[in-house]
């Protein structure tokens, strides 16, 4: 029990394993007009002053007071009459209140009625023609008419969630007390419209462990959409293997009022629109000829999915270490956005005792930046930490070679061959170990026998073919030719003092490697009496032994030729003001001295103040991730300005092709557009 303690104290210094709650349940959902309308007070909802004043400058104060609903039917009369923002306004917001109460009374029909109305004039506000000259964009009550468009719409749906499964593609109508609306879905992104299981709106949860939440202001209602497997069968796509179970992505709903005829007002309109957004590939849409920023939460449904049993099953990173052998079932390449072909993949690889859980900060802030999402897609790789990283980086050469088959097949997205690897700890070894080309280097740690190739070695060993592949595939190979940049992230380059004696006997006793390496390795050794000088590195090393600093495959590494087309950065943390017990491994992060993190070969170095744990987590560290992202886009777009130029010389056509089609020139100035037309309302029949 002690020993068991000790272990997880000492090895616990590379990683961390602490398994949160990254969410929490609102007692009462965020609402931007709670404050304004009093909504969660016991004498509210009301409606606020300057509606009030409004109300008696039109001289209907005492209307509202003695009919509500003839109140609001004669303020559409005059609308039609004289259009008039504030008006207009005040109806929306009057129709909004006058729903709350209808809900909390229990009235749904009456109460999506009144939202509607809301919804249509807060709409009718924001985008009407002849409203231009007097729509005061820096006036806060045009913030308001967005808060009511996104409330109602919010409320809205919430009352038609409660009773239908709303599915992208349907058409819908809807009948209340007072009008019937015709309501049209769209889905507006790369997803399938029968992608998504259910969803969950933002709103109802607050986030708690990430460290922070990235939203942008405008229109619609950010939602979380939790996803469908595809085809459970045995016709399940090769691609869905690399999304897992419970995945949720961040949607923005939004609904467009089209208007019956030339000449009605919005606020008229008895036919809507319902679309859903990929905030990931727009931010802002054309509404009324007029591009509006969309509402947009990225980070709440990330925390949805990390929060879900599913992904707490699959991120088991204890097990990963003390049994990796149960763990290796659940690793692999994953993927929590769609695959795009036209994004540069950006692989995330963790440390000892870890899993992709570390990453989700770096993860969730780089992925805020407009110019990293627009042309960047995010991948993590899980892995059983507790075996040597070499087996590790053995695996992730074959997953990778998996993956570009499932999606690439013929190798035509060329965006996957600008791959950025980015990893933490021991996943840096693992990752660097992509871009190096074994030669004969790593079979002379094995054997004093000499070979010049794998088929050699092959030839030369004994035993079951599938012994000597798995053995020879560790040992013999070449730099993945799509890897263009690697980061290493608080790396042990040369290993780390903390794989000691004591550390090393406490592992061996309670880390269970994999059955099969272990029979692979002790058949092996049988069958080669005198090929092998050293068969401890086939039958009992984990991963503490293989990140001793006198393991042989340090040195190996270093002098291994490296492919010339990838460059390397690295990130290396040193405490400026480290614990006793820290202080006792030297200059560096506590775990990682900074003689074993540095290298030579590397474009940049950037030096963090955090222990080991916590680098990749540092917004120093993130930032700086974020500045080599960039810089790697601007090698990309050079390159491809060059072959462009190349082309042209061959092709007399390509000379009269606008500079920036065809070579990947992006604009950063972080406004990801789409366009979507008006709709005719004659398409929304049946």
């Amino acid at each position: 029990m002690w020993a068991s303690l000790t272990l997880c104290v000492l090895i616990g210094s590379f990683s961390g394993c602490v398994t949160p709650n990254y969410l929490a349940n609102r007692k009462v959902r965020e609402n931007a007009l709670a404050s304004t309308l009093n909504l969660v007070s016991r004498k509210g909802p009301q409606i606020s002053e300057r509606t009030w004043n409004t109300m008696r400058r039109y001289d209907l104060d005492s209307r509202y007071d003695a009919d509500r609903k003839k109140c609001f039917a004669y303020i559409r009369e005059r609308i039609i009459e004289i259009p008039d923002a504030e008006l207009i306004y005040a109806l929306s917001e009057l129709s909004y209140v006058e729903g709350k109460r209808a809900e909390r009374a229990g009235n749904a029909s009456d109460a999506l009625n009144h939202y509607g109305v809301a919804l249509t004039n807060s709409y009718d506000y924001l985008f009407s023609k002849d409203l231009g000259t007097t729509r005061n964009f820096y006036d806060p009550q045009f913030r308001g008419a967005c808060d009511l468009y996104n409330e109602s719409l919010e409320d809205t749906l919430r009352l038609l969630c409660s009773e239908n499964q709303i599915q992208p593609g349907q058409t819908y109508t809807i009948k209340t007390p007072d009008r019937e609306f015709v309501v049209r879905t769209e889905m507006r992104g790369q997803w399938k419209a029968n992608e998504f299981d259910r969803y969950e709106f933002v709103s109802d949860y607050e986030i708690e462990t990430l460290r922070n939440r990235h939203t942008t202001y405008g229109l619609g209602v950010p939602l979380i959409a939790v996803r469908r497997p595809q085809n459970e069968g045995s016709d399940r796509p090769e691609a869905e293997n690399y999304y897992p179970k419970g995945l949720s992505y961040a949607v923005t709903a939004l609904m467009r009022c089209v208007p019956e005829k030339t000449g009605d007002r919005p606020g008229q309109s008895k036919t809507c629109v319902l679309e859903f957004f990929d905030p990931l590939t727009a931010n802002q849409i054309q509404l009324a000829e007029q591009w509006v920023p969309l509402e947009t939460d990225l980070t709440t449904p990330l925390a949805y999915f990390l929060d879900s049993p599913e992904f707490r099953k699959r991120n088991e990173a204890t097990e990963g270490l003390l049994n990796p052998a149960d763990s290796l079932e659940k690793s692999g390449l994953y993927m929590l956005e769609p695959y795009d072909p036209d994004r540069i993949p950006v692989l995330m690889v963790h440390g000892l005792w870890s899993s992709p859980m570390t990453w989700m900060d770096m993860f969730n802030d780089l992925r805020s930046f407009p110019e990293i999402r627009e042309r960047y897609q995010f991948w993590f790789y899980l892995y059983p930490s507790g075996q040597p990283f070499w087996i590790s980086a053995t695996q992730l050469r074959g997953d990778l070679m998996a993956m570009r088959k499932a999606f690439d097949p013929h190798r035509r997205d060329k965006p996957l061959d600008e791959m950025v690897l980015v990893g933490h700890s021991m996943g840096g070894l693992v990752s660097r170990m992509q871009t190096i080309d074994s030669g004969d280097e790593f079979w002379k740690i094995v054997s004093d026998q000499p070979v010049q190739n794998a088929d050699q070695a092959i030839a030369k060993l004994k035993g079951d073919p599938t012994d000597r592949n798995r053995l020879v595939s560790t040992l013999f190979f070449r730099p993945n030719s799509s890897i263009r940049r690697v980061i290493t992230i608080g790396t042990p380059h040369r290993g780390s003092e903390f794989a000691n004696d004591y550390t090393r006997w406490l592992a061996r006793k309670f880390i269970k490697l994999p059955s099969r390496a272990i029979s692979t390795g002790n058949r092996l050794a049988e069958n080669n009496p005198t090929l092998f000088k050293d068969t401890q590195l086939l039958t009992v090393a984990n991963a503490i032994d293989s990140l001793a600093p006198e393991s042989p495959i340090f040195p190996v590494m270093m002098r291994a030729k490296r492919a010339p087309n990838v460059k390397y950065h690295n990130i290396i943390g040193v405490l400026e003001d480290p614990s006793f017990v820290q202080a006792r491994a030297g200059s560096g992060d506590g775990v990682v001295e900074y003689a074993s993190a540095k290298m030579d070969d590397v474009e940049s170095e950037l030096i963090v103040d955090s222990d080991h744990t916590k680098i990749h987590m540092t917004p120093k560290a993130i930032f700086e991730v974020r500045r080599i992202l960039l810089e790697h886009l601007k090698t990309v777009d050079a390159n491809d300005r060059v072959a462009l130029r190349t082309e042209s010389e061959l092709d007399p056509d390509v000379i009269s092709r606008p500079l920036d089609q065809g070579m990947g020139v992006h604009d950063y100035r972080g406004v990801d557009k789409v366009e979507v037309n008006d709709f005719n309302p004659a398409t929304l029949q049946r």
